[in-house]
């Protein structure tokens, strides 16, 4: 077959293109244009703040919008390696491309990224910014943070999930969700080492009860036992978890009105061969209060939490000297083989601190220990007072992290190499909790603090709900959530009864209503 084009369909052709060409090259002149703009002798501003930041080589593009009014942006990113990034766009949001992203970080591990922003004014022309300067870290972040995403509580629960995110791109999945069982709560999630074997989830429902799911080696079951704070031993053999008499309550005014204080609380441990649980003396005092246990990488010492018993009265909320409570940081000795705990010993007191001390959490390479503290109580995600802080552990020596802001700051966990930490944040304006990362250094600096990346650069602006508890792990959760969600509706296949002494707290009737961020 012989194809014939006439003259006239190769003029109209040709015409179309150049006009098309003509029309790009107006919208996103090339570089010669944009450097014959106008300079700007400061950095753009962009939301989320993506600057002066220290990023892990296999973070998701950090998308972001460019707060400057224009009819079109220019965007180069680029490092020492490898071909540089160059997004056009009509738009203020920019959504770098996957596939030379994950490139371009890769081929400069520990060197800097540069991110150059220009923007086009429909009657100024163009204006270049100042560059943008990040840097990529040697250490990777761990592949995966799980988080509980729910609306901002302040009576009833409704809509809880915990999720995982694939930290090197935007995909996410569900874990369990309460609408699997009659719209309940799920809630303190925990892991092993940054693995999912053992890994525990809190259960409360209306229906089914207050119960804790144990996954461990593709099995899925449900203990008859509500578990507070819980931290598994090294091993995967023993768990400690808290009793927790939690009440919530609020006040009349201020940047945060909800509170929550612990009129009971004690530590149990669950030894996963016998399936049995004991209340050791050295962890559930009678005068005391014991909360948020974790241990050491070696298994050797368990970290926790107590305060003084202020109040007589277990049961009045709030009770008096509600707001003097203050926690210190305590510590105690395990032996493994022979289950024997030694003498409770005080690592920082709050007398010392005149502030509580929360969320201890050891680094994986047994260093350092990331803790927070607010004025006063037991949760810290309701106090704008909160701030992290970080200890060597060889010489006790502690100090506040420069990354901490106005509002509350608190929920934090390591990667496994001990280099990065993710923790809640409100610092959107002390209401919303989101999910931040800071690379920490050797010497304990915690450098600037981002948010987590998602697909749409604006999505943090209008998301009411907040991300909760993030953990960081090494891979993701293996366990189906539909396995997961039938064993919520099961009976209970384990059946654990908990010492009654003089220290523990009674059993209460189910209340549904006493959920907290």
């Amino acid at each position: 077959m012989k194809l014939t084009v006439s003259t006239k369909s190769l003029f109209k052709t040709s015409v179309s293109c150049l006009v098309l060409l003509l029309l790009v090259l107006c919208l996103f002149p090339g570089s010669d244009a944009v450097e014959n703009g106008s300079s700007v002798a400061v950095e753009p501003n962009i939301t989320p703040d993506y600057r002066d930041v220290v990023i892990p080589p296999n973070i998701a593009p950090l998308n972001f919008r460019v707060q400057h009014a224009g009819d079109a942006y220019l965007v180069n990113i680029h490092s020492d390696q490898g071909p540089s990034i160059t997004i056009r766009s009509k738009t203020d949001r920019i959504r770098i491309p996957s596939k030379p992203w994950r490139a371009l970080l890769q081929a400069n591990r520990g060197r800097d990224l540069f991110v150059d922003v220009s923007v086009r004014d429909h009657n100024e022309g163009w204006h270049q910014y100042q560059r943008i300067t990040n840097h990529i870290a040697r250490e990777d972040i761990d592949g995966t943070l799980v988080y509980r995403f729910m609306k901002p509580i302040y009576r009833w629960w409704q809509d809880i999930g915990i999720y995982q995110r694939n930290l090197a791109d935007f995909g996410e999945s569900q874990i369990l969700h309460g609408r699997s069982f009659g719209g309940g709560c799920v809630n303190c999630h925990s892991f092993t080492n940054q693995t999912t074997n053992p890994m525990t989830i809190g259960l409360r429902s209306t229906t089914y009860g207050s119960h804790t799911l144990l996954a461990q080696n593709g099995q899925v079951v449900k203990i008859n036992a509500k578990w507070g704070y819980t931290a598994w031993h090294p091993s995967g053999e023993l768990a400690v978890y808290s009793l927790n008499k939690v009440r919530q309550f609020n006040h009349a005014g201020g940047m945060e009105v909800r509170d929550v204080v612990d009129l009971d609380s004690a530590l149990a441990c669950y030894d996963a061969k016998t399936q049995t649980v004991t209340c050791p003396e050295p962890l559930a005092q009678k005068d005391r209060l014991e909360t948020y246990p974790t241990w050491s990488p070696d298994g050797k010492t368990l970290y926790f939490c107590s305060g003084p018993v202020l109040w007589e009265d277990r049961d009045t909320v709030p009770p008096k000297n509600y707001d003097k409570l203050k926690y210190d940081l305590k510590r105690v000795a395990y032996d493994q083989d022979t289950h024997q705990w030694g003498s409770v010993e005080t690592v920082l007191a709050a007398e010392t601190t005149g502030l509580s001390i929360l969320l201890p959490r050891v680094s994986p390479d047994g260093r350092t220990l990331l803790f927070c503290m607010c004025q006063y109580g037991c949760f810290p995600v309701y106090q704008p007072s909160s701030d992290l802080y970080l200890m060597d552990l060889a010489t006790g020596q502690y100090h506040r992290l420069d990354i901490n802001s106005d509002y509350s700051e608190s929920w934090h966990s390591w990667s496994s190499n001990s280099r990065w930490i993710a923790f809640s944040s409100k610092r959107q304006g002390g209401s919303l909790t989101r999910t931040h990362f800071s690379y920490v250094d050797e010497t304990g600096h915690a450098h600037k603090a981002f948010v987590l990346p998602q697909k749409d650069p604006a999505l943090y602006e209008s998301q009411l709900e907040t991300y909760s508890v993030p953990e960081l792990l090494k891979g993701p959760v293996p366990v189906s959530r539909y396995k997961l969600a039938r064993a919520t509706r099961s009976d209970p296949a384990i059946a654990v009864d908990i010492p009654i002494t003089g220290a523990t707290p009674k059993a209460e009737p189910f209340e549904p209503w006493q959920e907290r961020e």
